[in-house]
């Protein structure tokens, strides 16, 4: 097969089981946000350990201890991850998968805001106008909430900071995934024994498909993080770009359409706004990826040589 198209094969397959994911989310319930959380932890550990097994690719290890900065790199990731599933998870079984689907809405815009203030970045003028928009959406939000859409923003600056760490670190999905788990296991252990100890687990405890689905947890994150590291190696950061909204759209699909969650005008608004400013950063980076190629593609190409 064609390596682009399996790279949006690849894309679409990780968005769309990210999109669908508050469904399964929602299966795991009668267990609280924290015990999901924990068992996602350490299911993941395990998932990833035997894919490596299998793929004969544990000595990463022996190379990483090695790097004491790498490690709290690591640990910096794992902490915003944990942060960035434990609200997630939260937000949708709380009844509030369309404000969960908002913060990875605005999670571009902060992505170039944390450009600004912590890399220094200079931004164009359509990136500070989408940013602009990005504001006015939040405040517009804020006011249709009654409060700052807290879980949206948690979301979005979580998964940003730890897009940052994990680009810096440059570890693979799979190796990544796997110490980043493994740093939150123990913890995660700690906690599911205390639930056990006091008899209020629901492991085991409810019926068969919810402990087969609390286990499967683990490859549940890890799949769609392993097919988007393929798509990633096949296609333009532009085309990642624009597929990264596949999985909001479908989670605000789920949100409204699924669990019938309210959309009043004011928030519908507030959407709107986030959705121009997104249409305002997007065009603006394929117009610029567009120059850049062609700049590199002049650059680079022969000057014929002039004949008498």
């Amino acid at each position: 097969m064609n390596q682009t198209r399996l790279g949006y094969l690849y894309g679409f397959g990780a968005y769309f089981l990210w999109g669908f994911f508050p469904i399964y989310l929602k299966l795991l319930r009668p267990a609280g946000p924290v015990e999901i959380l924990a068992h996602r932890i350490v299911w993941s550990v395990v998932f990833v350990a035997l894919l490596l097994a299998a793929m004969r690719n544990i000595g990463f290890l022996r190379a990483l201890a090695r790097r004491p900065r790498a490690l709290a790199g690591i640990a910096a990731a794992a902490a915003l991850i944990a942060i960035n599933w434990g609200t997630y998870i939260y937000g949708v079984n709380s009844d509030r998968v369309v404000e969960t689907a908002l913060g990875y809405f605005i999670n571009p815009l902060v992505i170039v805001l944390i450009g600004v203030f912590l890399l220094r970045e200079r931004l164009r003028p359509a990136q500070w106008t989408a940013l602009g928009l990005g504001g006015v959406a939040v405040a517009v939000l804020t006011v249709d909430y009654g409060r700052l859409p807290y879980l949206a923003l948690t979301l979005a600056f979580s998964f940003a900071g730890y897009g940052l760490v994990k680009k810096r670190l440059g570890l693979p999905a799979a190796e990544g995934l796997f110490v980043e788990s493994a740093v939150l296991a123990l913890p995660a252990l700690g906690y599911l024994a205390w639930l056990t100890s006091r008899g209020t687990s629901t492991f085991g405890h409810v019926s068969t498909g919810h402990t087969v689905l609390l286990v499967l947890a683990g490859a549940a994150t890890a799949i769609p993080l392993l097919l988007f590291a393929g798509a990633a190696n096949r296609l333009p950061l532009s085309t990642i770009g624009m597929l990264q909204y596949v999985g909001p759209i479908l989670q605000l699909g789920c949100g409204v359409l699924i669990y019938h969650e309210p959309m009043p005008p004011a928030r519908l608004a507030g959407f709107a706004l986030v959705w121009l400013a997104l249409v305002v950063f997007t065009t603006d980076a394929l117009r610029h990826a567009h120059r850049t190629r062609a700049a590199a593609r002049a650059a680079t190409t022969p000057v014929p040589a002039m004949t008498r």
